[in-house]
């Protein structure tokens, strides 16, 4: 692991939200609504992850244009982030 996928590594682990959040896209594209369902943190808080995770490049949202339905998939760094996370 190179020094700046360590670092965004870091900051992912030490938020288990983050850490939660990624996890549960590891396993497919999702909705807001669904990542807060699988995740067990209510909505507000991952449209707050969701944007800290799109602005460090771990997650793209697929369908930027939607105002409803948009749907989030994690990049092929985001893959790697989530590889090196433990199972919750």
């Amino acid at each position: 692991m190179d020094d700046e996928m360590l670092k965004i590594y870091a900051y992912v682990s030490i938020s288990s939200y983050r850490r939660k959040t990624v996890k549960v896209l590891e396993y497919g594209d999702k909705t807001p609504t669904e990542i807060a369902k699988d995740s067990n943190i209510r909505i507000n808080h991952i449209s707050k992850v969701l944007k800290e995770l799109k602005d460090t490049n771990i997650v793209v949202c697929i369908n930027e244009q939607d105002r409803k339905g948009r749907i989030y998939h994690l990049t092929d760094f985001g893959q790697d982030i989530a590889g090196y996370l433990e199972d919750l």
